[in-house]
C-alpha cells in the first residue's frame, strides 16, 4: 500500500469521530494531533488556520495502535475475532457482548441476556455462532448474523469462567468455579458428559487443534489433558507456583502453553511432557496467552497493563504493547495474523 494512503488510513481510523461530526475542525484539531511525520500532516500543515500555533508535540510516529473501540459500560473481560477475520466480539462486566467492525471500529449490534458479569466470548469455527459464558451458570448461544439466541446451556452449579468449542465435531466445552468441565452438543444442546478431577476452580478449557484432547488450567494450579472419547485423564502439568489463568494449544498441537498468577508462562511439549522453556518479564499476573496463526509467536496480555510478544523457538522477547490504563485481560491474533486485539479492564479493546 502506498505510504501516504496507508497514513491516510490511519488518520480516518484514529479521527473518524471528528471527521464525522465536525468536519470543519479536521485541521485545526485532527491534523495538530498527527504524528510529526505523519505525510498527511505535512502535506495539508500549510492549510491550517493561521491563529493555531504549532504548541503542541505530538509523537514522531503511528503508535501500533489502530483504533480503540468504545462502548461497553463496564470492564472488557473478553474479545474474539471471527474466523474470517472481519467482526471483533467482546464481553464485558457489563453482561452484553458488543461486535464491532474489524475494518472500521464501526458497532455491528449488542447482545443481551445474561443476568451477570460474562467471563467470555467465543466463535464457532464456522462464524455463525457466539458462545457467551457468565457468572450467572449459564452459556449463551447467538445467531452470529441476526444476533438472536439460539439456546441456553445449563448445568453448572456456579459460574461458567470459559467456554469454547471443538475444531473438528459440533462439541461444546464449558469450564467452572465448580471445578468441573462439561461437554455439550451445540447443536441440541444436550449433556455430554462431565469431567471430574480438579481441586480448584476451572478457568480455562482449550481443545487441541485435531480435536482428540482437552486441556483444562485451574486454580489449584495444574493443567490436566483428558481424552473426550474416553473420558479420561491423560495426564496432569505441573510447575506453577500459583494459579492458573490460562492455557492454550500451539496451532499443530504440539506445544501447550500456561500462564499463571505467578506471572509466567510455560511451555511444555505435549508428547514428551518437558519443560521447553519458561517465559518471564510481566511484573503482576498472567491472564492471556495466545499463538499467532504460524505458530512462531506467543502474545501474553498480563494485569501489568502490557502485552508482550515473545519468538518460540528463541524464548526471547519481541517486543511489548502498551496504551491499555488498566491490566489486560484478552489478547487475540486476527486469523492473518497481522492484528493484535487486546482487551482491557479500562473498558476498551485496542487492535
Amino acid at each position: 500500500m502506498n505510504t501516504l494512503l496507508r497514513d491516510c488510513r490511519r488518520f480516518i481510523l484514529s479521527y473518524r469521530y471528528i471527521l464525522e461530526k465536525a468536519p470543519l475542525q479536521t485541521y485545526a484539531s485532527a491534523i495538530l494531533f498527527s504524528p510529526r511525520e505523519s505525510p498527511l500532516r505535512k502535506a495539508f500543515w500549510t492549510e491550517m488556520a493561521p491563529w493555531i500555533e504549532d504548541i503542541l508535540r505530538p509523537d514522531e510516529e503511528w503508535g501500533p495502535c489502530l483504533q480503540t473501540l468504545e462502548g461497553h459500560s463496564g470492564w472488557v473481560t473478553s474479545a474474539v475475532f471471527s474466523p474470517n477475520g472481519k467482526l471483533i466480539a467482546s464481553g464485558s462486566g457489563d453482561t452484553t457482548v458488543r461486535l464491532w467492525n474489524t475494518e472500521t471500529g464501526e458497532p455491528r449490534g449488542t447482545l443481551e441476556g445474561h443476568s451477570e458479569l460474562l467471563t467470555t466470548v467465543i466463535f464457532s469455527p464456522n462464524g455463525e455462532l457466539i458462545a457467551s459464558g457468565s457468572l450467572d451458570k449459564t452459556v449463551r448461544l447467538w445467531d452470529t448474523k441476526t444476533g438472536e439466541s439460539r439456546g441456553m446451556l445449563e448445568g453448572h452449579s456456579k459460574g461458567i469462567s470459559t467456554v469454547v468449542f471443538s475444531p473438528v465435531d459440533k462439541l461444546i466445552a464449558s469450564g467452572s468455579h465448580d471445578n468441573t468441565v462439561r461437554l455439550w452438543d451445540a447443536e441440541t444442546g444436550e449433556s455430554r458428559g462431565t469431567l471430574e478431577g480438579h481441586s480448584g476452580a476451572v478457568i480455562i478449557v482449550v481443545f487441541s487443534p485435531d480435536g482428540e484432547l482437552i486441556a483444562s488450567g485451574s486454580y489449584d494450579t495444574t493443567v490436566r489433558l483428558w481424552d473426550i472419547k474416553m473420558g479420561e485423564s491423560r495426564g496432569t502439568l505441573e510447575g506453577h507456583s500459583k494459579r492458573i489463568s490460562t492455557v492454550v494449544f500451539s496451532p499443530n498441537g504440539e506445544l501447550i502453553a500456561s500462564g499463571s498468577y505467578d506471572s509466567t508462562v510455560r511451555l511444555r511439549d505435549i508428547k514428551m511432557g518437558e519443560l521447553r522453556c519458561t517465559l518471564e518479564g510481566h511484573s503482576k499476573r498472567i491472564s492471556t496467552v495466545v499463538f499467532s496463526p504460524n505458530g512462531e509467536l506467543i502474545a501474553s496480555g498480563s494485569y501489568d497493563s502490557t502485552v508482550r510478544l515473545w519468538d518460540i523457538k528463541m524464548g526471547e522477547l519481541r517486543g511489548t504493547l502498551e496504551g491499555h490504563s488498566k491490566g489486560i485481560s484478552a489478547v487475540v491474533f486476527s486469523p492473518s495474523g497481522k492484528l493484535i486485539a487486546s482487551g482491557s479492564y479500562d473498558s476498551t479493546v485496542r487492535l
